[in-house]
């Protein structure tokens, strides 16, 4: 998480900056020859690295022939491998290219958790499996939770992993079969049964779903049919492959203004889009901040790239069970918090209500309006307007109701009027 350093702090900081560059710099004239060595080695070609040898505690293998043919490389300073202590989370940028296609196109390389919530991972099975720290994980895997649906098992239900992550909080049988059919790390994806799945794939979804189900959002709510998720490509071992999208929204707070009205109206659109859609699945951004959203360089379109923690709640099922007070709608409570990016919510609540304004509430207080703070920065998104349009209030009137609504239930007419309003400005209209 970001803070602003107060000044003291902050030179303190910049010099433990210089002595670690250093430091590097040092170790880097030591390690020269294996320096070299990693720079000129594909290391996306090794079963090793890629944790292939893991597998079935592993993401899925979809994608192995195209690293271990050498069609994914990584880009210039992600193949040092000296420098994977600055990379907490994981994340790569690489290059990859079809022989057919020629050329080559740019990938996000994931492994869907730092080095020590994996590790803590591997221990966890090895525990439950064997009681040891420490195992042979092919062999553990069969003794686990993540083997329970293995043999000839039909479905996968919502008794079997109801809580085990943000997506599955409250899952229904739909939301499961949708899961499993679209699932992309087994070829005989299309059918909702898991029958169709060998034992080995079952085991990885199911530890997908558990460890960071971002794989599964973006494969059942795909960006091909006008979802707003980065695109999945596949999964070799421990790295998941999805497609580039663009900078992230940060790098846009300060352009010029047009750029980002358009921003702010998209994402009013994906709160929409994500809120209320003809498949009746609200799908609610628990974790909202700059950095989890990308803008493409040609069309400018937004998109959601950390889709870890998304929750879904079936509206048809709310609907149809009719839960207490399903029909009264939820208005999120506004948090003041003294940390960025901070939202409150019920996840119980969101999966019992038909009505919630928990995604506007998200993005307005934590990207838009004068409450959001990031990186040291506070304004939001759309800090500085024109001055007509600052003279003129209707922009900050609306921009704070939809973050801390002061009429009952204003928040959802806010959010419907500032949707208009940010698209008259960026000439949106349709």
């Amino acid at each position: 998480m970001w803070r602003l350093v107060p000044p003291k702090l902050g030179r303190l900081s910049r010099s433990l900056k210089l002595a670690a560059l250093g430091s590097l710099l040092v170790l880097m004239v030591l390690h020269s020859p294996s320096l070299l060595a990693s720079w000129q080695r594909n290391e996306l070609t090794d079963r090793r690295f890629l944790q292939l040898n893991k597998c079935p505690a592993c993401f899925g293998t979809s994608w192995c022939r195209r690293f271990l043919n050498g069609q994914v490389v990584f880009e210039a300073w992600g193949r040092l491998r000296l420098l994977d202590f600055l990379n907490v989370k994981n994340v790569y940028f690489a290059q990859y290219g079809e022989p057919r296609e020629g050329g080559r196109r740019r990938v996000v390389l994931k492994r869907l958790g730092s080095q020590r919530e994996l590790a803590q991972l591997d221990q966890s099975i090895c525990k439950r499996a064997t009681g040891r720290p420490r195992c042979d994980l092919l062999q553990a895997m069969p003794r686990t939770e993540f083997a329970r649906l293995n043999g000839d098992v039909r479905l996968l239900t919502p008794v079997a992993v109801e809580g085990w992550s943000d997506l599955v909080h409250c899952p229904s049988q739909r939301l499961l079969d949708r899961l499993v059919r679209r699932y992309a790390e087994t070829k005989d994806s299309g059918s909702f049964l898991l029958r169709n799945l060998k034992d080995s794939e079952r085991m990885q979804l199911l530890l997908t779903l558990a460890f960071n189900p971002e794989p599964l959002v973006l494969q059942s709510f795909p960006s091909d049919e006008g979802w707003p998720f980065a695109k999945y490509l596949g999964a070799c071992g421990r790295m998941v492959a999805v497609n580039y999208v663009g900078e992230e929204l940060w790098s846009y707070f300060n352009a010029p203004w047009e750029k980002r009205v358009d921003l702010a109206w998209q994402l009013m659109e994906i709160a929409e889009q994500l809120t209320n859609n003809d498949f009746e699945f609200a799908l609610y951004l628990l974790d909202v901040s700059f950095d989890n959203f990308a803008v493409g360089p040609r069309d400018g379109k937004v998109i959601i790239v950390d889709a870890e923690n998304v929750l879904v709640a079936d509206k048809r099922l709310i609907r149809q069970n009719k839960p207490e007070n399903w029909d009264v709608w939820y208005e999120s409570k506004f948090d003041d918090c003294d940390k960025e990016a901070c939202l409150s919510f019920s996840k119980e609540i969101l999966c019992a209500r038909a009505t919630v304004d928990h995604n506007y509430y998200a993005v307005c207080q934590n990207l838009l309006s004068r409450h959001a703070t990031w990186r040291g920065t506070s304004g939001g998104l759309l800090h500085d307007p024109p001055s007509e349009i600052a003279k003129d209030g209707r922009l900050e009137a609306l921009l704070d109701e939809c973050a801390n609504p002061k009429k009952r239930y204003g928040r959802f007419q806010a959010a419907k009027e500032l949707r208009e309003y940010l698209a008259q400005l960026s000439n949106n209209v349709r």
